[in-house]
Order: structure tokens, then sequence, then C-alpha cells
């Protein structure tokens, strides 16, 4: 039997290992290899094969569960530099503003901040082509600035106060992307940490961050994974053993075709006795979701929030031969305690597909669903023995309410159609000087910048 190339996918995660993948050739491989060679052979029109390939796949994977799915050749690039913690490009920060590439930052000790790009400046030219004011798009933008290492790309900037156009010759390089948002003190002994993704630099990111706010006095924590959508597995593994003593179950995965496999801590933690709060939403997914459920059935923190998204579904990646892959569901998630974190898919793909409005739709995001949980989905904590609750997501101890409040027609209409963004943008780039004067940090600005009047008066004239 030959070995297939198989990686164990967390909402994107990977771990590579071989897998026992072709076996024997069943007929229906063989009807489905016949049909697709009569149709090159005598369809009465040109076929574009690949195209008519990769429909079928995404169509066939969706019928079997709604995170099966088939990945091109660049989507698989694109995925994994998410991951990777890093990909090849000149390293900027950008927006479209006015037609024209916008940059809201350099990247610090990238290539293009070595060179002298600032923020602000106007990217109007690359390799000598025209690239403001033709409708160009995001994707466009990332063609033309990403590239391998050390390749050259030339750019002609606009700057404030500028006449001409200032050329720049920028060399690639490996541009990282970070996985932590951010991390500070909220009050004399309580930090703060909000995880964006669990890539491969988290881990060091963590525990520098964590470094620096023990220094500063941490003894407890909150720990931010609202929007986060998952990564490694191992990360997730990793980041749960920081907080619990010991050897504990963390997680454990079960399939058909995958006996049960169970994961445990170390006795390695390094916050493994302060206080721990974590946050999390209905955008918080499968990584989120396993280190969230973990510490609540060791009753190890408390969760705040509202119900995760519910994704427990473990995804293989199996290379195909032209570097696409297809992720095909191998086994479930479950918490320490037996709950599924896989919310139902049982009513088909649409349906599943909008379960995050249908929880808007029926209060429960507004905590007026009043909803009773069965017992057959009622578990306990392995300390305390409180009651949590199964059927697909992880359940806070405390709910927060979705903000609905100040969310008018008004404020919705000027963040669809990217009204705040720009205006945002422009007020800074008009105001740099002396918004770097008056707030030169974080805490600086956090505690004493406010939106006047003048600053909603400038909004609704933008």
């Amino acid at each position: 039997m030959k070995l297939k190339k198989f990686i164990i996918v967390l909402a994107g995660l990977s771990i590579l290992i071989s897998f026992p993948g072709y076996g024997q050739i069943t007929e229906q491989t063989l009807k489905f290899g016949e049909v697709l060679n009569d149709i090159s052979r005598y369809y009465v029109d040109t076929v574009n094969e690949e195209q008519l390939v990769s429909k079928t796949l995404r169509q066939m994977l969706h019928d079997l569960d709604p995170h099966s799915t088939y990945m091109s050749k660049e989507e698989v690039k694109a995925a994994q530099e998410q991951l990777e913690g890093g990909f090849e490009g000149i390293g900027v920060s950008f927006n479209i503003l006015d037609d024209t590439i916008f940059v809201v930052n350099p990247i610090a000790g990238g290539p293009s901040e070595k060179v002298g790009i600032h923020a602000g400046d106007r990217i109007v030219k690359i390799d000598g082509e025209n690239v403001a004011g033709v409708g160009i798009t995001n994707l466009d933008v990332m063609k033309k600035l990403k590239g391998p290492k050390g390749t050259k790309v030339n750019v002609s900037i606009q700057r404030r106060r500028v006449d001409k156009l200032l050329p720049f010759t920028i060399t690639r390089d490996e541009i990282p992307i970070y996985s932590l948002d951010a991390s500070y003190m909220v009050g004399d002994d309580v930090g703060y940490i909000k995880l964006a993704r669990f890539s491969n630099t988290t881990m060091d990111e963590f525990s520098g961050a964590m470094t620096k706010l023990q220094d500063q006095g941490m003894k407890d924590l909150i720990l931010d994974l609202t929007g986060n959508g998952g990564g490694y597995l191992y990360v997730a593994i990793d980041l749960a053993d920081q907080f619990l003593a010991g050897r504990r179950m963390i997680v454990y995965t079960k399939g058909v075709h995958n006996p049960r496999k169970n994961y445990y801590s170390t006795d390695k933690g390094s916050f493994e006795t302060g206080k721990l709060i974590i946050m999390i939403d209905e955008t918080s997914a499968s990584a989120s979701e396993i280190v969230s459920g973990a510490m609540q059935d060791w009753d190890r923190a408390v969760l705040v929030g509202r119900r995760s998204f519910g994704k427990g579904l473990v995804q293989g990646r199996f290379e195909l031969n032209d570097g696409s892959e297809i992720r095909l569901t191998v086994a479930r998630y479950f918490t320490p305690a037996g709950r599924l974190i896989q919310k139902s898919y049982s009513k088909g793909y649409e349906a599943y597909s909008h379960e995050l409005l249908e929880r808007y739709n029926s209060g429960e995001l507004s905590g007026e669903d009043t909803k009773h949980f069965p017992d057959s989905l009622k578990f306990h904590t392995l300390i305390k023995n409180r009651v949590v609750y199964g059927g697909g997501g992880i359940l806070p101890d405390y709910l927060v309410p979705i903000d609905t409040s100040e969310y008018s027609d008004y404020y919705r209409d000027i963040i669809s159609q990217g009204v705040l963004n720009q205006f945002i943008l422009e007020y800074v780039d008009n105001n740099r000087k002396s918004l770097k004067s008056s707030y030169p940090d974080f805490q600086t600005f956090k505690k004493n910048f406010s939106v006047t009047p003048a600053i909603v008066a400038q909004l609704r004239k933008y």
C-alpha cells in the first residue's frame, strides 16, 4: 500500500504525517475517471477539465459536511501563510483609499521601512505601471507586491508636501504575520492578551507578552479569544498546557477510521495558579474552543461572552499531485468532559451557513433566548462538578449580550460602505504630526484621546 500524505487540520491548522491513503481502487473510483475521460474525449464543446473537476470536488465534499472542502494550489499557499506566521513581500499594511494604494504602516524591521517608506505614503506606480485611479483591488496589490525573497520591486511614492514622485527599490524579504493583537495591563495586577489565531509564532509571542506583563506585576489574566477562528492543534494544546497543572486531558478525537486519541497537558505550565478569564464569542472557533472548553471542564477559568462557533470536526489535508488538496473530515473533537464541540449540520449546508443569523434572530446573542437544554446535553465539570452543556460550541459561564444599542442604520451604512474606515485613514494622515506629539504611546492615547464634536462634524461632512 502506498502512503499518502495526511495532515491534521483544524480551521487551517496542519501537521504533516503519513497516512495509508492508497488502498484498493474501488469500482466507484474507476467510474468517476471513466466519466471524466468520456467528457474530455466526446463532449460537443471544449471543456476546461480543471474547472470541471474543481467544481465537482467542491460540491461532492460540501455534501459530506460543512468543513470538508477542496482547495486550489493558490488557496493552499494563502492559507498556509496565515498559519506559518510569515510570507515574502515588501512589508506594508495597506488600504485602498480614493482608488490609490495607501500605506497604513510599514511593518517594523521590514524591507519597506528599511528603505524609508512612511505611513501615509501613496503607491502610484509599481515597476513603472500606473496603479492609481485604475480600480485596483486588494488582490491585485498583493499579486504585484508579494514575491520571492531577494527579488526587487520598484515603486513610485506620492508623499504629502513633496512635489515630485519619490522612487524606491525594495528588496522583498520574509514578512512575519503576528498572531497576538494586543497585550497590556488593565489594572494594578490584571493583564490582558488578545490572540487573533493559533499559528507557528503564537507561543513565542504569548510567552514574550506574559513575561512583560508579569514583570509589570500581573497576577491574574484575561485571555481574549473573541474573533479567533482557530489554527494549529499543537499550538492550542501548548497554550492550554500553560494553564493546567500536571497531566490533564485537554482534548480527544475519534472517528470511524481514527481510534480515540487523547491529548494531555504536562507539568511545564507558566500560569497555573493565577485567576483566568477567557473571553469568547460566536466567531471563536476550533482551536479557541479546544482551549476554552478544556479550561471550563477543569474549572480552571471563567468563560465570559457568548456561545462559541461550534467547529469541532477534524480535517485531514490530503495533498493532490498538482499542489491542490482536499481537506476531508476524519474525526471529531471532544472536550475532557466528553462534550462534542461541533454543532449540528443535519439540516444541510445552507442552514448551517445561516446558523449564526438564526442565533441573532432567536434572541440568543442578545440574551433573550430562554431555551432549556435537555438532560442529554448536560455534562459536569471535572473538579467542582458544575453543570455545563454540550450540543455544539462552548457555552460561557457568564453571558455578555451583543451590543446593538448604538447600531443605527446610519452606522451600518457608513461601516458597510467603508466610509468610516476611509475617514479614519484620512484623519490620521492629515493630523499625523500632532497625533504623534500628543500621544507618543498607546497608554497615553488610550487614556487621553476622545472623539470630539468637531471630529463627529467632520465625519458627517465627509
